[in-house]
């Protein structure tokens, strides 16, 4: 395992080589301490302008690139909006579409108010915006997702500046959890529902969506949904409050040159058609579940292994991502990334909902806020029984599952157990970071 999530700081990004062109473009209009909080919020954007294409998971199930979502967590005044310049440059071509969408449905609207009361109505036309404005309301959004259905299957994509307004595309609070599990999972709508117009439809949800944030906002939204599955399917991207250094952070100046660049990657996004199979991607997941596997032994903790599952689906549709951008080919540093993205939104997770979210966590301050605890790191090198036992103790856990995560540690080689002595000794591999969280 290559990152250490127990610590305040963040995993540090890898360097962005060969494969990552499209993002170090982007990246290049920010300011220097946004990017790697920026970095995961890119993916959903992207993944946007793809359709009609599947990728085989791991596990032989074929996934679309829909259903990205992710969550920028930032102090108040900690340069979140930069996020929206690079969506507004990313999304040029959907803009101008929806513009066009626009002015069919502003005639029409003309047309219909022209008529007198006793005149047969036009029906209305029909239009699919991919870029809808962030204060949609639910009846225009399953609107629009019927339309995108109908239209090709295009995925529409949301950039929501606030969390809370995400109850108003969903219908209400109550309705958030069901909504985005229907997204991540590209189901069906989940019931029939009336439209502004009065029409009813259950269309496939192919939606991405990204969201920015306070701490505070975001312990509140998703307090009541830590269990159920749904902050899970979330990427988290947290930026830590940084120190007062007194200077203003740039933007770039969006140039023609950029636009040139940017948009040779849109073209390669627009034309994959098809299903893809990316074998070292695949491979490379393989193992990142087997680190998880292994990370979650070392704290002895199941909420923790449930949610590195999907953060590692979202990982592995920001690597087919990649392999789209770098012409359908793999390099080592796409690996590189996926893998930090991976432990990124894991470590962001634990930083935002700390102790797993206990009564008192949207009032929680950051300093009191803690993370999984490595608990083979916290004994000596060599160790016994009572010793685990009375750490898991200290931890809140109880004493029963000492025994098996002992027996998780040994067949991990992370420890070897003397019969003469009893007692359980460090391994030489896990000793040289191998089993670090």
């Amino acid at each position: 395992m290559k990152y250490d999530i127990t610590k305040r700081t963040a995993p540090k990004m890898p360097k962005l080589g060969k494969g990552t062109e499209c993002l170090q473009i982007l990246l290049s209009q920010v300011s220097k301490t946004m990017h790697e909080p920026l970095v995961p919020m890119l993916f959903p954007v992207l993944g946007a302008q793809v359709s009609d294409a599947e990728f085989q998971y791991p596990d032989l199930t074929w996934k679309e690139l829909c259903g990205q979502m992710a969550n920028l967590v930032a102090e108040s005044g900690g340069n979140k909006g930069q996020l929206s310049y690079l969506v507004e440059a990313i999304c040029r071509s959907s803009r101008a579409h929806d513009e066009d969408e626009l002015k069919k449905l502003v005639a029409w609207q003309k047309q219909v108010k022209s008529l007198g009361s006793n005149k047969e109505k036009p029906v209305r036309p029909e239009v699919a915006f991919w870029f809808p404005p962030a204060d949609v309301t639910n009846a225009a959004f399953i609107q629009n997702a019927m339309a995108c259905e109908t239209l090709g299957g295009k995925t529409q994509y949301l950039n929501l500046p606030e969390v809370e307004m995400a109850d108003r595309i969903c219908g209400g609070h109550r309705q958030i959890s069901q909504m985005l599990r229907n997204i991540y999972d590209r189901q069906r709508v989940g019931a029939l529902r009336a439209t502004a117009d009065g029409v009813t439809g259950n269309p496939i949800l192919r939606v991405n969506l990204t969201i920015s944030s306070t701490p505070f906002t975001t312990r509140r939204f998703y307090k009541n949904d830590l269990f159920n599955g749904t902050f899970g399917r979330m990427v988290f991207s947290y930026k830590p409050r940084t120190s007062r250094d007194g200077r203003i952070p740039r933007l770039g100046k969006f140039t023609d040159e950029f636009y040139g660049k940017l948009d040779e990657y849109m073209v390669r996004l627009d034309i994959c058609k098809g299903r893809y199979i990316i074998k070292p991607l695949n491979k490379l997941v393989d193992k990142l579940a087997e680190d998880m596997a292994s990370m979650a032994d070392l704290v002895d903790d199941d909420v923790l292994w449930d949610m590195s599952k999907r953060a590692l689906v979202s990982g592995w549709k920001a690597g087919a991502l990649m392999w789209v951008l770098n012409n359908q080919t793999w390099t080592r540093s796409m690996g590189e990334l996926v893998e930090w993205l991976v432990y990124h939104d894991i470590w962001s997770k634990m930083q935002i909902f700390a102790d797993l979210l206990g009564e008192d966590s949207a009032t929680m301050s950051e300093a009191q806020r803690n993370g999984p605890k490595n608990m083979l790191d916290s004994l000596p090198d060599t160790f016994n029984e009572k010793q685990l036992e009375a750490l898991r103790a200290s931890l809140g856990k109880s004493p029963e599952g000492t025994n098996g995560q002992l027996r998780n540690w040994k067949s991990r080689g992370f420890i070897t157990h003397s019969a003469q002595t009893g007692l359980y000794t460090k391994t030489d591999g896990y000793l040289k970071g191998n089993g670090q969280v």
